[in-house]
């Protein structure tokens, strides 16, 4: 029997706004905040396209409640919302997202830590990415440093489904620049940046690109993946298919004694999966240009 792997998408609660006072201008940019949650772009906010959401706002508006600290909020309504966002011709993000863990390198003394948190779960929060920072182990026992599969196995082990670590010297945090790793099963991405533009670059990343709703429409596809040698490299495969940003489910359609053929319904159908798992280290695709997918698993090591 083929295990069944539990991921670890989470549910963002994308039109739950914090309020600063009950006016119009608040609720409008309150809107703003629940559009750049819902698409994952930071230009949301300002999209002409989607003016007209922001300034009609009070008219998508479900309740006003209070939030976990008691901190005002405003709950706007995800379907009207989201149905004017495609008749607009932008993309929305999945609601349920990768629980992301991030990692401070070097651990910072306990002020500095505290700052951190905050100031990235500002940034997680406002761009609906839900994240965890925790000191996780990024060396061995020995001291070698882990590679990306081993960063994502103890990961998962967390409850977490991608790792974003933050490398610093010793002045980092205080200078500001981290140097950033984003490891997902699919690829691996770096830069450099301040703790805001470690969230925005990750965001920007995870979230579906900017596009017509009609490439939001959810179709099922197949792919076969050959060199699936063993339940690891099956469970493997299976975690990477479902981390690819829009993919809903990826199930087993058939199966033999040289690879598993996928049947994986995904925001953007088969373009969206032949682009990503083009782009992945673990994935060498066969026959490029035939209309069937078919990659080859590259395990590591």
């Amino acid at each position: 029997m083929l295990p069944h792997a539990a991921w670890a998408l989470r549910p963002v609660r994308v039109y739950e706004v914090d309020l600063e006072q009950q006016s119009p201008a608040a609720v409008a940019n309150a809107m703003r905040q629940a559009l750049v949650r819902a698409t994952g772009r930071r230009e949301s906010a300002d999209d002409p396209a989607l003016g007209a959401l922001v300034a009609d706002a009070a008219r998508y508006v479900k309740s006003y409640t209070s939030g976990a600290r008691g901190e005002p909020q405003v709950v706007f309504d995800g379907p009207a919302v989201e149905q004017a966002v495609n008749a607009a011709g932008r993309s929305l993000w999945s609601r349920e997202r990768p629980f992301t863990l991030v990692v401070l390198y070097p651990p910072p003394g306990r002020a500095d830590a505290d700052a951190a948190r905050a100031e990235l779960e500002r940034v997680a929060t406002e761009r609906g990415l839900p994240i965890s920072v925790i000191p996780l182990p990024l060396a061995d026992a020995g001291g070698n440093p882990l590679g990306g599969e081993a960063l994502l196995q103890s990961a998962q082990r967390y409850g977490g489904d991608e790792v974003l670590v933050g490398r610093a010297d010793a002045a980092g945090l205080t200078a500001g620049q981290l140097q950033w790793t984003l490891y997902t099963r699919a690829a691996t991405q770096s830069w450099t940046g301040n703790l805001g533009a470690g969230i925005d670059r990750a965001v920007d990343v995870l979230a579906p690109p900017p596009g017509a709703a009609e490439s939001d429409a959810q179709s099922a596809t197949r792919v076969r993946i050959e060199g699936v040698a063993g339940l690891s490299d099956y469970a493997n495969v299976e975690r990477l298919l479902q981390s690819i940003p829009g993919v809903r489910r990826a199930e087993v359609a058939e199966l033999d004694s040289t690879g598993v053929t996928f049947e994986v319904e995904l925001r953007g159908g088969a373009a969206a999966l032949e682009r990503d798992l083009t782009a992945s280290a673990r994935m060498l695709r066969i026959a490029p240009g035939s209309a069937r997918l078919v990659y080859r698993y590259q395990p590591p090591g």
